[in-house]
């Protein structure tokens, strides 16, 4: 992490302190405000997530397209800290829920970007873990809560088609050696699977549309 980056949050913090954001006393707003979610996007998230038509670092997750409850969930969780990741709760410390909102929605409302698997083999393994999971090993198929496509179920499951394969498998790796810890679910799924299966579930989602 450059010392640029690690800059972000305090200019994050400096630019939604500022008169062009500053609004004392208002209600939250109801709605998602784009615009405004825009503004923060560019200012702080773009550079590792991108919001054009490039898929972006493939260490760092894929938002567009996420549902935006999925993703406030997260910034909440990286502020309090159940989710443990330092560089994004100096960036989620830095908005309150207004605008947690309004940058989710903004990611939300972008198309995604489609990927592809690497390996075929590994890709036809991850597909059938995916689709029909390892009864033996109590391994829920994937596609029962992200859906068959990968699209997810707003307010509940996240989507996961086209996501970036190194990423999935950091995040797969995090729940099951306890690296991870906000989501029992997935902690549970992932303790069961090995690494080879969790690089093939990683390949065939990557490219899942």
């Amino acid at each position: 992490m450059t010392s640029a980056a690690r800059a972000l949050p305090g200019l994050l913090l400096a630019l939604l302190s500022s008169t062009a954001f500053a609004n004392p006393g208002a209600a939250e707003p109801q709605a998602a405000d784009l615009a405004r979610g825009e503004v923060i996007a560019n200012a702080a998230c773009v550079a590792c997530h991108s919001a054009d038509d490039k898929r972006g670092s493939p260490a760092q997750p894929l938002l567009k397209g996420q549902h935006a409850e999925y993703l406030t969930k997260q910034l909440q969780e990286f502020k309090s800290g159940k989710r443990d990741n330092a560089v994004m709760k100096g960036f989620a410390s830095a908005l309150n829920e207004a605008d947690m909102k309004n940058v989710a929605a903004f990611y939300a409302s972008k198309k995604p970007s489609p990927g592809s698997a690497k390996s075929p083999d590994m890709a036809a393994l991850g597909e059938k873990i995916y689709r029909g999971g390892i009864a033996s090993r109590n391994v829920a198929a994937c596609a029962g809560c992200h859906s068959p496509n990968g699209a997810g179920i707003p307010s509940q499951y996240p989507r996961l088609a086209g996501q970036h394969a190194d990423y999935l498998e950091a995040q797969l790796t995090a729940f099951r050696d306890g690296g991870r810890q906000n989501n029992a679910t997935m902690t549970a799924v992932a303790a069961n699977l090995s690494s080879k299966e969790i690089k093939a579930l990683s390949d065939y989602i990557a490219g899942l549309r």
